[in-house]
């Protein structure tokens, strides 16, 4: 008497298409969630204000880079961390030498390097002397003596009899400001994490069933 055992159907290759389907699921699931994270930061930063240039230093990179994996990831970074985690976390911002922190007034103009202008550069650029003013109560001041143009900008007066000169604050000088948190990035990050199972338990076809 002979016997044969047969499996139908083959066990080896259901498995292996039930480990295809899992990592198409989860390598879907983690695209997904990266791409959708980068939209929801991008959307943050330029809903605060601060426009399409810092919005778009946020990247997505997707691994692996091609086919599909059990182990698959995303990473949602930004070009600009320095300014956008400054503005996600609202520090306390202190003077590097520990003395005072120059903010410019509208009269000072802006930086020709972009941004906002420092006292020594706005000395060289005007050719104007700045003089430490104390308060005791509210911001000290860097002032000069010239007068404001039709930009409203510090300037030196060109009248040798120093008719229209005055006195112009420059700088406020603060020791320290905190600046207000206008980002949440964390928030987004925990939603596209607490989606990731959600994504992929949809995304896993039965086997047998239609692409």
């Amino acid at each position: 008497m002979k016997l044969k055992v047969e499996i139908s159907p083959d066990l080896a290759a259901m498995m292996q298409a039930e480990i295809a389907a899992g990592e198409k699921a989860v390598t879907t699931a983690m695209r997904e969630a990266g791409a959708g994270l980068k939209s929801a930061w991008r959307g943050q930063i330029t809903g605060a204000g601060f426009g399409t240039r810092l919005g778009n230093s946020i990247r997505l990179a997707t691994y692996p880079k091609g086919g599909e994996s059990l182990n698959a990831a995303a990473l949602v970074w930004s070009n600009a961390p320095v300014i956008v985690g400054a503005h996600d976390t609202g520090p306390l911002i202190r003077s590097r030498n520990g003395f005072w922190l120059a903010i410019p007034t509208p009269a000072a103009g802006k930086s020709t390097r972009g941004g906002r202008i420092t006292p020594g550069e706005w000395e060289r650029r005007t050719g104007l002397r700045l003089r430490f003013v104390y308060r005791r109560r509210g911001p000290s001041l860097l002032v000069a003596e010239g007068r404001l143009n039709s930009k409203g900008r510090a300037v030196a007066s060109r009248a040798k009899t120093g008719r229209g000169l005055t006195t112009v604050p420059i700088f406020l000088l603060v020791p320290q400001v905190k600046l207000r948190k206008r980002l949440d990035l964390a928030r987004d990050a925990e939603r596209a994490i607490d989606g990731v199972p959600g994504r992929i338990v949809a995304g896993w076809a039965p086997i047998g069933s239609s692409p």
